[in-house]
């Protein structure tokens, strides 16, 4: 005899619960978890709330380095981020492109940093060192995005 344990009926039919868009300023666009997911590799074992909370986090991190740089594109006349004159790629603005990149970045960067699991163990101690040098790489991803946004080099060189 074999069982095979099914979920009860009005459970097959559910898919799972849709995440709504983070609403942005009105000059950047709004961010769609789902997107975000995708680009950075976030498991859906991440909740919803705290990839909203993650992705605000991004938004606001990145608002700073571009508050500037946004009032100069209004000032110009470009109502959004999409309407800054830019080079397109797969039919998008490449300054669009870089943003919800920063924004997926700094989004998994900040998921890392905050949940990550490890233990007392010595394996768990290296797993730990490891996910140290993957948040470095995102936020440094992540803030080449912005100096290109910016149009600044990605590099600055002190003299000593």
């Amino acid at each position: 005899m074999t069982f095979v344990a099914r979920p009860p009926e009005a459970e097959i039919d559910q898919a799972p619960p849709a995440e709504s868009a983070v609403i942005n300023d009105g000059f950047f666009p709004d961010i769609e978890p789902a997107r975000v997911r995708e680009a950075a590799r976030i498991p859906t074992s991440i909740t919803p709330a705290r990839l909203r909370a993650a992705i605000l986090g991004a938004i606001m991190s990145v608002e700073i380095d571009l508050r500037t740089w946004a009032k100069d594109r209004m000032a110009e006349g470009c109502a959004t981020l999409a309407a800054v004159p830019a080079p397109q790629l797969d039919g998008q603005s490449v300054q669009s492109i870089r943003y919800n990149r920063a924004i997926a970045l700094f989004t998994k960067a900040e998921l890392i940093e905050r949940h990550r699991d490890f233990d007392t163990t010595a394996a768990g101690s290296n797993q730990a060192d490891e996910l140290e040098v993957s948040i470095g790489e995102l936020r440094r991803d992540a803030m080449h995005a912005i100096r290109d946004i910016l149009g600044t080099t990605r590099t600055t060189v002190d003299l000593i």
